[in-house]
């Protein structure tokens, strides 16, 4: 018994706070907009048992979700996500490796310094440190006043509300995310086989290429994967350090859901936005059993 409450209790977990609300935006989804509280018309009513559901799926209406793959907007936005959300995952995957590779190469004296230096950011808000970001990007702001004192620039760069400045945000804020499994992985290298490879003739950089960033090839998928998936559906650096025309599904959900409050169509958004990230993460779960199979 004690094993099946181990075992239950993460599938406990996922049900309350994934499964149930998932279904409940999932129905809200299948449902029309309504001028009331709350601003849509059930189509599933679970009080009616049996019989509601038979209803619900004898009227199940999918208008929401057409609409969403017919207008432009959407398709856009999905786009537009994962394109932003790729390039800044790349952008913080050429960052974070040298870092989390010196941190690995370090004395274990430092390590853990270096480790509470990296996890030393999620001390403060994550809203107050995007608005920190708004006054060093700014015309008047600290990076301008810098390049130009510096004598780099004679007038200052717009590099607010502009995608650039997006993708500064999103690569400082998920930064740790991406340092944390590499660093993971680097660490459990062992020193003697880069002495090995040296000691055949192996030039460092090309046993770099044939040992060390192989095996850190399970932190660099795990790291993608922390930093993509929140980017895909980042709603708080988009809104305050990009443009009007940078275009991301979390700016648009919000509209439909506060703006237009058109909630069915804001779920059916979300549904959607769930299961276009469904695919890296079951892609990266085929790769991690077909290196555990190779492995053994």
């Amino acid at each position: 018994m004690r094993r099946w409450y181990v075992i239950g209790a993460p599938y406990l977990w996922l049900l309350l706070f994934f499964l149930v609300p998932f279904f409940i935006v999932f129905k809200i989804s299948l449902s029309d907009i309504a001028t009331a509280i709350p601003p849509y018309t059930p189509t599933l009513e679970l009080a009616a048992g049996w019989d509601g559901i038979k209803t619900f799926l004898s009227q199940l209406d999918t208008e929401n979700y057409t609409f969403i793959a017919s207008d432009p907007l959407y398709v856009d936005a999905y786009w537009s996500s994962v394109q932003i959300a790729g390039i800044a995952t790349f952008i913080t995957l050429l960052v974070a490796y040298p870092i989390a590779y010196g941190m690995a190469r370090a004395p274990k004296d430092w390590q853990a310094t270096l480790m509470m230096l990296v996890i030393l950011p999620f001390w403060t808000s994550f809203l107050i440190r995007v608005y920190a970001w708004m006054g060093i990007l700014k015309k008047e702001g600290l990076l301008n006043l810098f390049l130009m004192n510096m004598g780099l620039i004679n007038e200052p760069l717009t590099i607010l509300n502009t995608t650039t400045a997006v993708y500064i945000g999103i690569v400082y804020s998920y930064l740790p995310f991406m340092i944390l499994p590499l660093y993971s992985s680097l660490e459990k290298i062992k020193p003697s086989l880069i002495e090995a490879a040296e000691d055949l003739g192996s030039p460092p950089w090309k046993a770099f290429w044939q040992i060390t960033f192989p095996l850190s090839l399970p932190g660099i998928f795990a790291g993608c994967l922390l930093v993509f998936i929140p980017a895909v559906g980042e709603f708080v650096i988009p809104d305050l350090l990009g443009g009007s025309d940078t275009l991301m599904i979390g700016k648009t959900l919000w509209s439909e859901f506060f703006n237009n409050r058109d909630w069915p169509v804001s779920s059916a958004v979300a549904v959607v936005l769930l299961f276009v990230l469904i695919l890296p993460i079951v892609l990266f779960q085929r790769m991690q059993q077909r290196q555990q199979e190779a492995g053994t």
